[in-house]
């Protein structure tokens, strides 16, 4: 019998809660079972078949998975959905990057970051996606300002893509400038059936 897949969501900070209740309903909604923890440490990183890494701080994501010894680790993960600050973690290359900061350097896409605006200027949008359309949220949102040419775009906004996804070989990446977490399950459910897919 064929082991549940373990889906896991970083967990130091950004939208952990609403990742995971998020993840629970999609699941639901898809019919399909699934272990589902936070992710903290090497030992769960291991564990792991799919990670969403939520918005936040991409500086501090790199800083905190250093500390504690997972950010090579975090590259070995077969499937990883990034949001936001998740989006700029896996992009190979950042316009504006702090000195020292670093990426995962998993999907070939450049980002610039903050590029809507501080938190301040976040905003709310109605959006067309190839999934359906939906009510997105915009904060400190990056913008994805190069993509290679295996990215395929799922959602724009005033001609910019906002939503993104690239399959290399076996591995699955997922990318998006907006926190779906707070309107829709659509896109985890993308996501969850691409983890099922392999």
């Amino acid at each position: 019998m064929k082991k549940r897949p373990v889906i896991g969501v970083l967990a130091f900070h950004g939208d952990v809660l609403e990742h995971l209740e998020a993840v629970a309903r999609a699941l639901k909604n898809i019919k399909k079972e699934a272990d589902v923890l936070e992710v903290r440490t090497k030992e769960d990183v291991a564990r792991l078949d799919a990670l969403i890494i939520p918005g936040g701080e991409s500086t501090t994501f790199y800083k905190l998975c250093e500390r504690e010894g997972i950010f090579e680790a975090l590259k070995k993960v077969p499937n990883i959905f990034g949001t936001c600050a998740g989006a700029i973690m896996l992009a190979k290359n950042i316009q504006d990057r702090i000195s020292g900061q670093k990426t995962l350097e998993l999907m070939d896409i450049e980002v610039e970051r903050n590029a809507y605006g501080r938190q301040s200027e976040s905003f709310e949008a109605d959006i067309k996606t190839s999934l359906g359309d939906m009510h997105a949220v915009f904060i400190r949102a990056p913008r994805f300002t190069k993509l290679g040419k295996g990215v395929h775009v799922l959602a724009e906004r005033d001609g910019e893509p906002i939503a993104c996804e690239q399959t290399l070989g076996r591995k699955y990446y997922l990318a998006l400038s907006f926190h779906p977490e707070l309107t829709t399950t659509l896109f985890h459910e993308h996501f969850l059936s691409k983890v099922f897919r392999h």
